[in-house]
C-alpha cells in the first residue's frame, strides 16, 4: 500500500448526480467527527509521529485540514459570488512547517474544523444544482467546477483521516 494515499488518489468519476452530491456533502459534514475520533486517546509522542517516512506528523495533518478546508470554503464563496474568479493557491507544505502547525494543541484545529464545517454545511445545503456548476479558475489546474471541488474535499477529509487511522493500525495503537 502507498502510505501517501491510504484510500487511493482522488479520481473524478463521471458526472455528479444529486445522490452523489448529497453523499459528498455528508462526507464533508462527517470530517470533523471522524478526525476527532482518529486522534482520540493519542499520547504526545504519538501525535508527533509522522504518518509515513518523510511525512507530516499527526499534529501537522490535523492542522492541515482546517487550513485546506478554509481555502476550499473561500473558493466556494468566490465562485458563487463572482464569474469564474481566479483563486490563489497556497503552499501547503510550507504552511505545515510554520510554528502553529508544528506546536499548537490539536484542539485548536479540531474546534476550528468543527465551526468551519458547520458554516460550510449551511452554505452547501442551501445550493441548487445550478450553483454547483459554477466554477473558479485555479492557476495550475484550470477551471474547476464546484461539483469537482465538492468531490475533492469529500475525498480530502477521508484521505487525511485515513493517514492517522492507518498509522494507528500499523502501530497497533488501538
Amino acid at each position: 500500500m502507498d502510505l501517501r494515499y491510504p484510500i487511493g488518489q482522488f479520481k473524478m468519476e463521471g458526472n455528479v448526480t444529486e445522490n452523489k452530491r448529497q453523499r459528498f456533502i455528508d462526507e464533508i459534514a462527517e470530517t470533523p467527527v471522524r478526525l476527532r475520533a482518529a486522534v482520540e486517546g493519542l499520547s504526545s509522542e504519538q501525535i508527533e509521529t509522522p504518518y509515513r517516512p518523510e511525512g507530516w506528523t499527526v499534529r501537522q495533518v490535523v492542522h492541515h485540514l482546517p487550513d485546506s478546508h478554509m481555502n476550499a470554503y473561500m473558493r466556494f464563496k468566490l465562485a458563487l459570488t463572482e464569474d469564474e474568479p481566479t483563486i490563489k493557491p497556497y503552499m501547503e507544505d510550507r504552511w505545515a512547517e510554520l510554528d502553529d502547525a508544528r506546536s499548537a494543541p490539536l484542539e485548536v484545529s479540531l474546534a476550528l474544523l468543527d465551526a468551519l464545517h458547520r458554516r460550510w454545511m449551511l452554505l452547501l445545503r442551501s445550493l441548487t444544482p445550478g450553483d454547483f456548476a459554477r466554477a473558479f479558475r485555479h492557476p495550475e489546474l484550470g477551471v474547476v467546477p464546484l461539483d469537482k471541488s465538492l468531490a475533492l474535499y469529500a475525498w480530502h477529509g477521508r484521505h487525511h483521516t485515513a493517514h492517522i487511522t492507518s498509522l494507528r493500525e500499523r502501530m497497533s495503537w488501538g
